[in-house]
């Protein structure tokens, strides 16, 4: 049967209610062949193609090592995860035969991206959508650190950090899906689901996800992967093709991250990382005070403004 629509639970348990998961079926995936861009694709840029504000001029150099990267002339990429395309179809050859795998944030069960991001940008939505908070993000890249598949993309120029200390501290702000969060608050489908011809793709309540991908994967004599990768996600793929073979096919390059079964957290692993968590008050607080400064300067243009009228 094809995939469609969102099917919402009769019943769900405490612990998961409002808790929603997504499927991927590589075996009903044609990568949209047909069409200059996969329709996932192109939706996903149409919804997101205000998300980052105009880039500044003259971007900062960020002290000591850290890297401008700048997509804002390269807006139109879309076989890469970048800050202005967030989903793309990865194609694949194996024994003779092509696969295409939709590539996105898995929105992690326990995402450690949230966990070690110093001025607490990242969070899990209750419905199971990670998001980055733009407005609080400093672009330290700390939560790609820590993926496992490297998903957030930085676009620097833009965020809070020209604020604050754009020499010495952030550098832009990082990007990613966000399971079209205020589609699903809205009751419609994230884009990418709503527009794929193949209906390639559901969503639904977690428990009933789970056992479809499940069901699905033995029906095919498949694979599954994401429910136990990185400690578990929200997104589930299935595919006739075991996911050893298909992260052996592929080519890991910058945003075109690999498919290693079993994957684990990377949380903490080397000093950087674990000392990048103990900062994490010191530099929230840092965080907290530049919020206030621009909040009250808001305040400060608007009472300027009612004064002089």
């Amino acid at each position: 049967a094809a995939l469609t629509g969102v099917h919402w639970p009769k019943r769900a348990g405490a612990a998961d209610e409002g808790r929603l998961a997504t499927l991927i079926d590589l075996s009903l995936c044609d990568g949209c062949v047909d069409r200059r861009v996969p329709a996932c694709v192109d939706i996903c840029k149409a919804i997101n193609k205000d998300k980052i504000p105009p880039v500044v001029q003259n971007i900062p150099e960020p002290w000591p090592r850290k890297t401008i990267e700048d997509w804002s002339k390269k807006k139109d990429v879309f076989n890469r995860l970048t800050p202005y395309n967030f989903i793309y179809v990865q194609e694949v050859r194996i024994d003779g035969k092509t696969l295409y795998i939709p590539r996105r944030c898995m929105h992690c069960d326990n995402p450690p991206c949230a966990t070690i991001c110093p001025f607490s940008a990242n969070h899990k939505e209750k419905n199971g959508a990670v998001i980055i908070e733009q407005n609080q993000c400093f672009g330290g890249a700390k939560c790609r650190d820590v993926c496992p598949w490297e998903i957030p993309q930085r676009q620097s120029g833009v965020g809070i950090y020209l604020h604050v200390l754009p020499d010495f501290m952030g550098n832009g702000v990082m990007y990613k899906c966000d399971l079209c969060n205020e589609r699903l608050k809205e009751g419609k489908l994230p884009g990418c689901i709503e527009a794929c011809p193949r209906q390639a793709m559901l969503i639904g309540p977690r428990r009933e996800i789970e056992k479809n991908a499940l069901e699905r994967a033995r029906a095919i004599n498949g694979d599954l992967y994401g429910k136990t990768e990185n400690g578990g996600t929200s997104t589930f793929y299935v595919s006739p093709v075991s996911f050893a073979k298909i992260t052996q096919a592929m080519e890991k390059k910058p945003g075109r991250p690999d498919m290693k079964p079993d994957v684990q957290r990377r949380m903490a692993a080397t000093d950087p990382l674990g000392n990048a968590v103990l900062a994490a008050p010191v530099l929230g607080a840092v965080a907290a005070g530049a919020l206030g400064w621009i909040s009250r300067r808001k305040e400060q243009v608007k009472k300027e403004g009612e004064d002089n009228g």
